[in-house]
């Protein structure tokens, strides 16, 4: 009898958003996999505990490894597998960028402040080819953005990437440009429509809006 593993709650939530980031359904997954497709569904719906040859194939399937579907990886920080055999690095124009950073999620804020240059991560979307985020009034991006002159922006860089451990691959754009707090009427009916939803919580309705100077990127990928 294969050996069997205590699923970790979320072990199906990983494999559905792992699936749906790769544009799978359900069955072209199980497909892949060599399973029944409504036992894939049973597995990602509820803490189910497969066995370890299913986990390896869902892994196969999806291009990753049993640890990232296990969750062994949460903590630790990306890109500490190998390097590629014949890594490749190429660099990527405007549009393709704008492609990649489109879904939104979490990208980097740096810019100087009375102690020095700060990075800090923020929840974005990007709307009309300009970066929108919700912060706190009389938070650290509240006095820390704006410089005090009407139409004189704050100059910052917004970075976002992904790492592909699995697959030794990644890829980042850079944003610098002018960043300026939302406060015109028409402006503020604009982005509080987008729903930017802030991880961190609390009252953040200073929307905050980065007009990009200068896009760039790089994608690392491998000959296969």
């Amino acid at each position: 009898m294969a050996e069997r593993l205590a699923a970790p709650g979320d072990l199906g939530r990983r494999i559905a958003s792992r699936r749906e980031s790769l544009g799978l359904d359900r069955e072209e997954l199980a497909n892949r996999a060599g399973i029944n497709p409504s036992y894939l569904a049973y597995v990602e719906q509820r803490a189910a505990a497969p066995a370890v040859e299913t986990i390896e194939r869902l892994a196969s399937a999806l291009d990753t490894s049993t640890a990232e579907l296990l969750g062994a990886t949460i903590d630790q920080p990306p890109g500490q597998g190998r390097a590629a055999l014949h890594p490749e690095l190429e660099s990527l124009d405007t549009q393709e960028c704008l492609r990649l950073i489109s879904p939104g999620g979490v990208g980097r804020l740096a810019f100087d402040d009375l102690g020095g240059p700060t990075i800090a991560p923020v929840n974005y979307v990007l709307h009309e080819g300009c970066v929108i985020f919700r912060t706190a009034f009389g938070g650290p991006f509240d006095a820390n953005l704006s410089t005090g002159v009407k139409g004189v922006e704050f100059k910052i860089a917004f970075e976002v990437d992904r790492i592909d451990d699995a697959n030794r691959e990644g890829w980042s754009v850079l944003i610098r440009g002018g960043v300026h707090h939302v406060s015109t009427a028409e402006e503020q009916a604009a982005v509080m429509a987008l729903s930017v939803q802030p991880w961190a919580g609390g009252d953040r309705e200073l929307y905050v809006k980065i007009t990009p100077a200068e896009i760039t990127g790089r994608r690392i990928r491998h000959s296969r």
